[in-house]
């Protein structure tokens, strides 16, 4: 975006610079790619002509323009808008569109052919207003629709996860901390741990786009607009929730970009866990899941390879994500009070992340909803060790505080261990001289802990494992899904 200069005309010394008459030459030839932001802001135009129709009303309203002056405006801006949309649509995206046009920005590109589609009428549309509230409010209208837009994908992506969950609900599978068997879980438990970390990244992304709704317009460039235009008429026709409440601020807040670009970095973080798992357990080490064909590619010289490709990408793509925080949080911390060219480089951190999300979110959703568990290698890693807590558990319930129970199952593994055999191999007797509960009462049923499935359906407090536990987060997760 330019620098902003409120008198402006359209002026053919200087192009399509709409700042150009304070000068007595054009910029460096060196200096006008520098300078040029349309091959970035150009996706920008809807939002563009959206606010300019608004701040028409708005400045006719103030007395500015007459009724026939702002019908003219409005009239040319609507015919701008199906010419610019045949436009993007001709070169197959906004990308060649912007090729076509010199003009230094999309706000410059949209005024200067506004008097092609207006007249002179033209010139008076920017009255009152600065690119700097312009490009502001524009920005946030852009971002609060690609919040939406990310949103669904999560929330395919979500649906993906709990589809998994619902399917594997009875399958067993070894839980993992450290990347070492802890303790037997469902495989639905797994699906939805990945499921309520994405619900949380569509709740961050929801708080991003209500702070980006905050309008700017009327601000002007540093000091606010010298005409009574009507702020809140304006908030009402784009749709914001509340207006600005200082000039300065308004023009120099891209907190909502930050923000914005954190919970894309965070879904980036979920989406690289949820990858490595997939990389791991597709693995022939692990052969727990089996992604489709159309998630997976091969190897150009090793004909048996079938690689997770969607996972690695994926994976990788995390890296860009929390990259562009790193971007963000560095224009922005030196920045002098008021709008300052710096800013123009906040689009390219913005556009980046939304890009990325919608390219990475849709095919992980897609490789999720196609995968499948593969039981008979599930109940294959189920270690008998995985039950070392459940003996535990069982000490305890007979009456052992639960330090002496974890040492006392600590020497039992220790002696299946020097063994070389299964806990579950292990005779009574070795039980029996480890601790003399094994022996009392109820002690001799301890082998009735030797149960994966009921280590697993033992734990049906909220949020566990159990199968009761498990179907209830299954039909809350569907509700938060729903609810929205």
């Amino acid at each position: 975006m330019s620098s902003d200069d409120d008198t402006r005309q359209p002026s053919t010394a200087s192009g399509n610079q709409l700042w150009g008459a304070r000068f007595e030459g054009g910029l460096a030839p060196e200096m006008i790619p520098l300078n040029n932001s349309l091959s970035v802001d150009f996706r920008l135009w809807r939002q563009d002509i959206q606010g300019s129709r608004a701040w028409a009303r708005a400045i006719a309203g103030a007395g500015v323009l007459d009724s026939g002056e702002a019908e003219s405006i409005i009239a040319g801006l609507n015919r701008l808008e199906t010419r610019l949309e045949a436009e993007v649509e001709d070169t197959a995206g906004s990308g060649g569109f912007a090729a076509r046009y010199s003009d230094e920005d999309i706000h410059s590109l949209i005024e200067r052919l506004l008097f092609e589609e207006a007249g002179e009428v033209a010139g008076k549309l920017h009255t009152g207003r600065s690119r700097n509230d312009q490009v502001a409010t524009d920005l946030r209208l852009w971002g609060r629709a690609a919040a939406d837009e990310v949103d669904g994908a999560l929330v395919a992506l979500c649906r993906a996860l709990h589809g998994l969950a619902a399917r594997s609900a009875e399958a067993i599978m070894p839980g993992y901390t450290h990347l070492q068997q802890g303790q037997p879980i469902r495989v639905a438990h797994w699906a939805l741990a990945h499921f309520w970390a994405f619900l949380r990244d569509r709740d961050r992304i929801a708080a991003a786009a209500q702070s980006a709704s905050i309008l700017p317009l009327g601000s002007g460039a540093i000091a606010g607009c010298p005409f009574p235009v009507d702020r809140e008429a304006i908030r009402k026709e784009l749709g914001f929730r509340a207006l600005s409440e200082n000039s300065v601020d308004a023009v120099s807040d891209r907190d909502w970009v930050a923000e914005f670009i954190f919970a894309g970095a965070l879904v980036g973080v979920h989406l690289s866990r949820l990858a490595e798992d997939m990389v791991l357990f597709s693995s022939r080490e692990f052969g727990f899941l089996r992604l489709s064909d159309g998630y997976s590619t091969g190897s150009s010289l090793m004909p048996q390879k079938r690689n997770p490709d969607v996972a690695e990408l994926a994976r990788g793509k995390s890296a860009r994500l929390i990259g562009n925080v790193s971007g963000i949080l560095a224009l922005l911390k030196g920045l002098p009070t008021g709008y300052n060219r710096d800013l123009q480089e906040e689009k390219q951190g913005l556009f980046d992340t939304v890009d990325t999300l919608m390219l990475t979110l849709p095919p992980m959703a897609g490789a999720v909803g196609t995968a499948r568990f593969r039981e008979d290698r599930l109940e294959a890693a189920l270690g008998a060790e995985l039950l070392a807590t459940d003996l535990a558990d069982f000490l305890v319930r007979a009456g052992v505080p639960f330090r002496r129970s974890h040492e006392a199952i600590g020497e039992i593994v220790r002696r299946a261990e020097e063994a070389d055999v299964p806990l579950t191999e292990l005779p009574d007797a070795v039980f029996h001289a480890v601790h003399p509960a094994f022996a009392s009462g109820t002690g001799s049923d301890f082998r009735a802990a030797f149960s994966f499935r009921g280590s697993a359906d033992a734990r049906e407090v909220p949020g566990g494992t159990g199968r009761e536990a498990v179907r209830a987060q299954l039909e809350h997760g569907l509700e938060r899904l729903e609810g929205r």
